[in-house]
């Protein structure tokens, strides 16, 4: 097997066997399963998986609550979330949280070893029509206050760049927007994470609207 090590956290335990066939017909490492959110952390702290599928609603402990604790456990272990619904309401919570991405449970078998293989590679896996979705639909009501952090180490064109980013623009869109090579964003994108110590393109759309650059409308403030 190679790849990323993966393990599945679902209450239901058909899900964890049909995902864990998918990503083993595909070459991909799964290294173990869970239940619910308390045998996830638990799991993950003995295993220490670079990739957690991790459904959000579960009993004992959801999927939110074990994301945070599996985060704060192992900071450079990427969450994607699993949900039955287009666009569930905890799905912004889940990216706060510190989640890569979500899935719906029907994605077809390629898009899930894909996605499982994206996220591992430290990219985040987010759409941005989903972003632009996500923001306006669940913003407001997830994060009605503004945060008040720090972005001053980033330059006016960081600044512009993060922005843009925080509307759901790809990298591509970034740069004919902004007239710039794609190479020269991919700098600027990098740069970003690293001064304001983001894990990836997620955390930069959540810190984007919370910090007030981008209204829940989804567009620039």
């Amino acid at each position: 097997m190679t790849g990323p090590r993966v393990l599945i956290v679902d209450d239901q335990s058909l899900v964890r066997t049909g995902f864990r066939m998918i990503l083993n017909a595909r070459g991909v490492n799964v290294v173990g399963e869970a239940a619910d959110g308390v045998e996830a952390v638990s799991a993950a702290g003995q295993l220490r998986p670079d990739v957690v599928l991790m459904d959000i609603r579960m009993p004992n402990l959801d999927g939110l609550a074990a994301t945070r604790q599996i985060i704060a456990l192992l900071p450079q272990c990427r969450i994607i979330m699993l949900t039955t619904f287009d666009l569930d309401r905890y799905v912004y919570a889940a990216l706060a949280a510190g989640a890569s991405g979500f899935l719906l449970k029907d994605v077809t078998p390629e898009h899930l070893s894909n996605a499982v293989r994206l996220v591992g590679t430290g990219d985040a896996l987010l759409a941005p029509s989903i972003t632009r979705r996500l923001v306006e639909r669940f913003a407001a009501e997830s994060a009605p206050t503004r945060l008040h952090r720090d972005l001053t180490p980033l330059t006016p064109r960081e600044l512009e760049v993060l922005t843009l980013l925080g509307t759901g623009l790809s990298n591509t869109e970034l740069a004919c927007e902004l007239m710039l090579s794609e190479a020269t964003v991919k700098t600027h994108v990098a740069r970003i994470f690293a001064k304001l110590h983001l894990r990836d393109r997620a955390q930069a759309v959540v810190l984007a609207y919370e910090t007030g650059l981008v209204s829940p409308s989804g567009s620039p403030a």
